[in-house]
């Protein structure tokens, strides 16, 4: 079967839309607010609660992804069913800060109606039956999280933890509900899968890069503060430009392959990869933000942590994709991660600052590396 026979749905999105766009920008908000949360309790139980608030989040999101890609909203129905998509990950959003404790229930229902327009609109398209299959998960989990915003106490994480396992993990330890046979039932469009997810990714940036800009301690521009605040917007350049130097031959690696493969590859490397990838932005901008308010002091082993930790787990989830899709070879990246890991006693026993200098180096290296003409990968995908 050639590759135009596979994309010939006509129902499928070629390139992602306007509305889409403004989509992203509303749940870039998420990351936002997962930062904030993570600034304010980076500990580990701050960091298992922004990972179920993410995980839980994340999937829906793709989902979104997935669901204009199979029904591109172009018409006004469509579009207007979108937006109330939207209102229900801006309620989400909002909820953040104290969805553990006060507004749990608020972040319920705008999760309800993230689930209910998803499946909605998505009965519309040629995969409802895949669709049906996991409607009965995704609404359990809405309720499970209505259920927490109700109650206070360890029943809160409790019932959290068992809506994301709910929803990501049930249907498919279930006999006869394998990923195999509901991957089957999409047919992506590569293109706009692979677009849709750059700029959700280009979003991000720019947004973390804003956050920065706006939290810099503008009684104290300094010199030492001038420096950090330009530090701090080269590393989201330097991972931008590892980002999409590894992802270029990905929708040539998905355009080549069969639907169910197809499926198969983006839900690893677009549900699961970018979670890790972006699970590592949220981690480095709470570093940064250290970093750009104390440039000239350590900034401690907990914010360290979060700068080296996340710009390590970017570049693993870079390395996991890489290794997916075979579009490239991996050591560089495995072997940078481990190379800023190692830093982190650099921020929090030296200077802050420093830190960041280090790392920026290290990825600066081996972006030039991996721009020799002897290091540059050879996309070698297989279906």
């Amino acid at each position: 079967m050639t590759p135009a026979r596979r994309d010939s749905d006509p129902e499928t999105a070629d390139r992602a839309t306007p509305v889409e766009v403004f989509f992203d920008l509303v749940f870039v908000l998420t990351i936002t607010q997962l930062v904030a949360l993570l600034e304010e309790h980076l500990n580990w139980i701050g960091l298992a609660r922004v990972i179920l608030i993410f995980g839980l989040l994340w999937y829906l999101y793709s989902g979104y992804a997935w669901l204009t890609n199979h029904v591109p909203p172009r018409t006004a129905t469509r579009k207007l069913l979108i937006f109330a998509g939207m209102a229900g990950f801006l309620l989400t959003a909002v909820a953040i800060p104290d969805a553990f404790t006060g507004s749990g229930l608020l972040f319920g229902i705008g999760y309800l109606i993230v689930v209910t327009v998803h499946l909605g609109l998505f009965s519309q398209s040629t995969a409802r039956a895949a669709v049906r299959r996991l409607a009965p998960y995704n609404l359990g989990a809405a309720l499970l999280i209505i259920a927490a915003g109700l109650v206070t106490g360890p029943a809160v994480p409790a019932l959290w933890a068992a809506a994301v396992f709910t929803q990501t993990a049930l249907p498919y330890l279930l006999p006869g509900h394998s990923w195999l046979s509901a991957a089957a039932s999409f047919h992506l469009r590569a293109p706009h899968f692979v677009e849709r997810h750059s700029l959700l990714v280009i979003v991000t940036f720019g947004e973390t890069v804003v956050a920065i800009g706006m939290g810099a301690p503008h009684e104290d521009l300094g010199l030492g503060t001038a420096l950090a605040v330009v530090m701090a917007l080269a590393l989201p350049a330097a991972l931008w430009w590892t980002y999409f130097t590894d992802t270029g031959p990905d929708e040539a690696a998905l355009h080549d392959a069969d639907h169910g493969t197809r499926s198969r590859y983006a839900a690893r490397v677009y549900i699961v990869a970018h979670f890790v990838l972006l699970l590592g932005v949220i981690a480095t901008a709470t570093g940064l933000h250290a970093v750009v308010s104390h440039p000239d002091e350590t900034s401690g082993w907990a914010n360290s942590l979060a700068l080296s930790g996340g710009v390590a787990l970017f570049l693993l989830a870079i390395a996991d994709a890489r290794r997916i899709l075979g579009t490239g070879r991996r050591p560089g990246r495995l072997i940078t991660a481990a190379l800023v890991l190692a830093t982190i006693p650099l921020g929090a026993l030296v200077s802050a600052a420093l830190h960041l200098a280090v790392v920026i180096v290290l990825l600066t290296g081996m972006l030039l590396i991996d721009g020799h003409p002897r290091a540059r990968p050879v996309s070698v995908a297989r279906t």
